[in-house]
């Protein structure tokens, strides 16, 4: 086996350990000639290395196209951000006055809601009173059904009054004589 060439008894040399070895020795003097812009080391986990340290890594210069496009973007983020700002602004002041006018129509509705009702009131107050002199008996039923309001559809929230309601037209239809 000799006469192949494998030199399988040499045991003690470890080819990976004598390349790192003569690149280390090739690679000497350049560490000297220029200085790294940023390291970059990885801190040992627990105090625990797992892995051997790593070597300073350097930085290329960027070339002037891309320092210089960087340069243009920054000033046009900043530019765009400024917009954006004033835009903001903008619209701040447009909600503003939106918010104010309605408050305004709001506040009169609700004048405008609150007088009608005053009216209506008294209104009906008026008719009560001018009604109540004209009290005949067995008309008592009649008068309560005037004074509520029979619309089958309730507002949402509001509780049922669906018996209360069929209570009193049904009285209004038929009175009981308080004579008997």
């Amino acid at each position: 086996m000799a006469d192949f060439g494998d030199n399988f008894d040499q045991l003690d040399v470890d080819p990976a350990a004598e390349f790192l070895a003569r690149e280390q020795s090739e690679l000497a003097g350049l560490e000297d000639e220029l200085k790294p812009a940023a390291a970059v080391t990885i801190p040992p986990i627990n105090g625990i290395s797992s892995s051997p340290p790593l070597m300073k890594h350097e930085l290329k210069e960027e070339p002037e196209k891309i320092r210089k496009w960087r340069e243009e973007q920054v000033t046009r983020l900043e530019e765009k951000d400024k917009a954006e700002e004033i835009k903001k602004e903008e619209w701040r002041e447009v909600a503003k006055k939106e918010l104010e006018d309605w408050y305004k129509n709001h506040a009169e509705q609700i004048a405008k809601t609150k007088a009608a009702n005053r009216e209506s009131a008294k209104n009906a107050e008026k008719q009560f009173v001018a009604d109540d002199n004209e009290i005949e008996p067995g008309t008592e039923w009649e008068r309560i059904a005037k004074l509520c309001d029979f619309n089958p559809k309730a507002k949402q929230g509001s509780k049922d009054v669906s018996r209360m309601r069929s209570i009193i037209l049904q009285l209004k239809q038929s009175p009981i004589n308080s004579k008997a």
